[in-house]
């Protein structure tokens, strides 16, 4: 690590202590899953058993999920005022880039389609 120009240091063998972990070293990915994790955690996000980049959140009929891949979150779910109130933490938190509607993720195209429901009324014999 070089010291930024204009600080002396008098003893060549002293130690720089960081606060926090920097941007491309091995570590500060794991760093940063660690804190997004704990953050999510304690909003009542639950770690899948199966696959940890996956975090659920039920509550009554409303159900969102945020995949993590590296430096990438994608968050879905089926209630649009938990979407805005997540990614609004998160960003104040993280200081987010929100990209839009999700086209393509791991090489995957995705492909959007409004889903019709229909009532079915049950005769009674």
């Amino acid at each position: 690590m070089q010291l930024p120009p204009g600080l002396h240091v008098g003893n060549k063998d002293s130690v720089c202590k960081l606060q926090r972990s920097l941007y491309g070293l091995k570590q500060a990915g794991r760093q940063w899953y660690a804190k997004l994790s704990q953050f999510l955690i304690y909003h009542n996000y639950a770690m899948s058993a199966n696959d940890h980049s996956l975090f659920l959140k039920h509550v009554d009929t409303s159900t969102t999920a945020i995949i993590v891949y590296v430096d990438d979150i994608v968050l879905t779910g089926n209630n649009s005022e938990e979407i805005t109130h997540i990614t609004t933490l998160l960003d104040q938190h993280f200081k987010i880039k929100n990209l839009g509607d999700l086209t393509y993720f791991l090489g995957f195209e995705v492909a959007r389609k409004e889903l019709e429901f229909t009532s079915v009324k049950e005769s009674t014999p």
